[in-house]
C-alpha cells in the first residue's frame, strides 16, 4: 500500500480517522528554511471540520506538533514529521454498521485486498487522511516563498451540482477573497445560490458534489519533465489520490476537444523579451514543461458518500440489507473543506519539481 507521495520530496502520511493521531513524515526537506509552525496551523485551520454550518460538526481542533526535522524553528535536512492527535472521535457512531458494506465507500474493497478493514470511520479512506498533506503543504510553501516569491497557489469551489460560480478574473482572486465566505466559492452573488443547494441536501439526508478550480501564478519556466513524469501527469495524480475525487482536467480540458487546432494553438510573442503565449489553452505546460504562464486546472468530486437515507446494501455475513446510518458527523457537501486540499497537492507537486530542477540545474552548471 503506497503512503508515499513524490520523488525529490517524498511525503509519507500515517494515522486513521478514529486512530490515536494523524500526521506526516517528510523527507528530503533542504536544510536551513526558517518555519513558522502558526502558518502550519492557519493551513490546517482552513482544512478542519466544525468551521461553518456546511462542513461536518466534529470538533477537532487539529493542533500541529512537530516531533522532527526542526531546530529553532530551522530545517534540519532530516526527516520532518508533523501530527495531530484526533480527540473528538465517537467511534460508537458506526457500531450499527460495522458488519455492512457502505455503498460507495471503501469497506468491500480493504476488507477484500487487505483481510479486513477499519471498524470505525473510513480508516485511511477517510478525509481526514489529508491532515499530513496539508501540513507537509504548508512547510513546503514557506521554502518555495522564500526562493519563488512571485509563485501563488489559489483554489475555489467553481460549481455544485451543476451551479457555477461566476468569476470574472479567476488568475486574480487571492486566498483572502475566498475565504470571504465558508463555501469559498468566490463569488459573493452564487454565494447564497450554493448555499441553499448544500443545505437542502443536508436536509433530506443527502449530499452534492462539485468541481474545484486551481489557479498557479508566478510559475518558472522548466517545471516537470518529458513523457511518465510530465507536471500535467503529476497533478493529475496529485489531485485523484484526494478522497471523493472523479475527474480532472488541465487548461483547455474535455471543451479544447471541440476545437481545431488552428483555433486551440498558443501563438508565441515577445514580450519584453520575454517569450509569452497570446491565449492559454495549454494550461501553462507544453510537452509536460512549465512555460511560464499561469497553470489552470479543474478537479471534480463527488458527492458524500455517507448519507442518511435507506440504501440497499450487503451485510458481510452475505445477506442483502436495507441500511440507514442513524447517526454521524459527516460534511454534506466535501467541496468547502477540499479547497486548501487541492491548493496542497499543488504545492507538493511543485516542491516535488521545483527539486528536480534545482538538481538539473546544478549539473548544467
Amino acid at each position: 500500500m503506497s503512503n508515499t507521495f513524490g520523488k525529490s520530496l517524498r511525503v509519507t502520511t500515517f494515522g486513521e480517522s478514529h486512530g490515536g493521531g494523524v500526521g506526516v513524515v517528510m523527507d528530503g526537506v533542504p536544510p536551513g528554511y526558517q518555519i513558522d509552525l502558526g502558518a502550519v496551523q492557519h493551513s490546517l485551520n482552513r482544512r478542519r471540520p466544525g468551521q461553518s454550518h456546511l462542513a461536518s460538526p466534529r470538533d477537532e481542533k487539529d493542533q500541529v506538533v512537530c516531533l522532527s526535522g526542526l531546530d529553532r524553528q530551522r530545517t534540519l535536512g532530516t526527516p520532518l514529521t508533523l501530527v495531530v492527535y484526533n480527540k473528538d472521535f465517537k467511534s460508537g457512531d458506526y457500531d450499527d454498521l460495522s458488519q455492512v458494506y457502505r455503498p460507495s465507500h471503501a469497506d468491500y474493497t480493504f476488507e477484500k485486498k487487505f483481510g479486513l478493514s477499519a471498524r470505525s470511520g473510513g480508516g485511511r479512506a477517510s478525509a481526514r487522511e489529508t491532515i499530513g498533506r496539508v501540513a507537509a503543504a504548508a512547510v513546503c510553501e514557506q521554502i518555495l516563498k522564500a526562493t519563488v516569491p512571485q509563485l501563488q497557489v489559489v483554489a475555489y469551489v467553481d460549481e455544485i451540482r451543476g451551479v457555477k460560480a461566476q468569476v470574472d478574473h479567476p488568475e486574480r482572486l487571492t486566498r483572502e477573497e475566498v475565504d470571504q465566505t465558508p463555501l469559498r466559492c468566490g463569488d459573493q452573488k452564487a454565494y447564497e445560490i450554493l448555499e441553499r443547494e448544500i443545505l437542502q441536501a443536508k436536509r433530506n439526508g443527502d449530499s452534492v458534489g462539485g468541481t474545484i478550480c486551481c489557479y498557479v501564478k508566478g510559475v518558472p519556466v522548466g517545471l516537470g519533465d518529458p513523457v511518465f513524469d510530465k507536471l500535467e501527469a503529476t497533478l493529475a495524480q496529485a489531485m485523484l489520490s484526494l478522497p471523493a475525487t472523479k475527474g480532472f482536467e488541465i487548461g483547455s480540458g474535455f471543451a479544447g476537444t471541440r476545437l481545431y487546432g488552428s483555433e486551440h494553438n498558443d501563438a508565441f510573442y515577445l514580450d519584453q523579451g520575454r517569450v509569452r503565449t497570446r491565449t492559454n489553452r495549454s494550461g501553462g505546460i507544453q510537452g509536460g514543461i512549465t512555460n511560464g504562464e499561469d497553470i489552470y486546472f479543474r478537479v471534480a468530486f463527488k458527492p458524500v458518500a455517507t448519507i442518511f437515507k435507506p440504501q440497499e446494501s450487503v451485510a458481510k455475513s452475505g445477506e442483502p440489507v436495507t441500511m440507514q446510518p442513524k447517526q454521524g458527523r459527516h460534511d454534506p457537501c466535501v467541496l468547502p473543506r477540499a479547497v486548501p486540499m487541492v491548493e496542497a497537492m499543488t504545492v507538493l507537486t511543485l516542491m516535488d519539481h521545483f527539486l528536480r530542477q534545482q538538481m538539473i540545474e546544478a549539473v548544467r552548471g
